[in-house]
């Protein structure tokens, strides 16, 4: 049976709660489920990437368009896992990959869990096991570790060039993209790279990314439930990659996957699929290969 998507318009919406999710299709191929924002994310992986995956974007709850204020029960993980099962019914499609970058990740890997039978793969990217302050001074270690000279260089010029003063004039979501921007020392392998581009059009609700990102992912235990959990999961991390703790965070925990697969991009920091898509199409794609259900 085909894994294709049923000819569908390529842009819609989806409703969840009180939010209305945006969604964009794109490629052919097996159909991969990307969970975070459609503007950021169709930017981050590749046109050659499309010619083997149907990839389908979705703004999960912190991306969509606000519809005013919510109570964080309406940001729970359970909700954000349902927004994709929900995504994956209204498209008709049998099983797909689930792809989740950074805190979206954890997203994806609980999708899988709950519902293995629709998952033929999950694929996380630039994340640690928990986001916790314990992971985050170990970030920091490394920081301080592997930062040379011109990495050091780098972040002074962007804080002289962004300094906080000018930020707090700025809404809260609009000073976020701007850390994020000016921090590209720590998340960028090239640390004078601008990423400004990747964020043009991309709406934060920052109510969510407080909740999710500053709770719940900082407690998440990524080895529940793994006991019964058999699907395929790709790790891709960035050696560069100084906002999330370093692959060694991983050598706890990484035995309690029955089917794990790590693979550590050398000229990569947080996003390796932006940043070396001539190596990571290729991982990503002959790993689906040979763990093809």
């Amino acid at each position: 049976m085909s894994h294709s998507a049923p000819s569908l318009a390529r842009i819609g919406t989806i409703p969840a709660g009180a939010f209305k999710l945006p969604y964009l299709i794109e490629g052919t191929g097996q159909p991969a489920i990307v969970i975070g924002s459609v503007q950021y994310y169709q930017r981050a992986f590749s046109q050659n990437l499309r010619n083997h995956l149907q990839l389908v974007f979705i703004d999960h709850r912190g991306f969509a368009p606000s519809p005013g204020p919510v109570d964080t029960s309406e940001f729970e993980l359970d909700k954000l896992v349902e927004d994709v099962e929900r995504l994956r019914q209204r498209l008709g499609l049998r099983q797909v990959a689930v792809i989740g970058h950074s805190g979206h990740g954890y997203i994806a890997l609980e999708y899988a869990k709950k519902y293995p039978e629709c998952t033929s793969h999950v694929v996380m990217i630039g994340i640690a096991p928990n986001l916790s302050q314990a992971s985050a001074e170990l970030a920091y270690q490394n920081y301080q570790r592997l930062a040379d000279a011109d990495r050091l260089a780098a972040e002074r010029e962007n804080l002289r060039r962004m300094s906080d003063e000018p930020l707090a004039a700025l809404s809260p979501d609009q000073a976020f993209v701007r850390r994020y921007i000016r921090n590209a020392a720590r998340v960028w392998y090239d640390p004078r790279f601008d990423c400004t581009s990747l964020w043009e059009d991309v709406t934060i609700n920052m109510d969510m990314f407080g909740y999710v990102w500053g709770k719940l992912f900082a407690e998440i235990d990524v080895t529940h439930g793994l006991e019964q959990f058999d699907r395929p999961v790709f790790l891709a991390l960035g050696r560069y990659d100084f906002i999330v703790a370093p692959p060694a965070s991983w050598d706890d925990v990484k035995s309690k996957f029955k089917n794990l697969t790590i693979r550590i991009f050398e000229r990569s920091g947080h996003t390796p699929q932006f940043e070396e898509p001539e190596l990571f199409d290729p991982e990503l794609l002959s790993w689906m290969h040979q763990h093809a259900v």
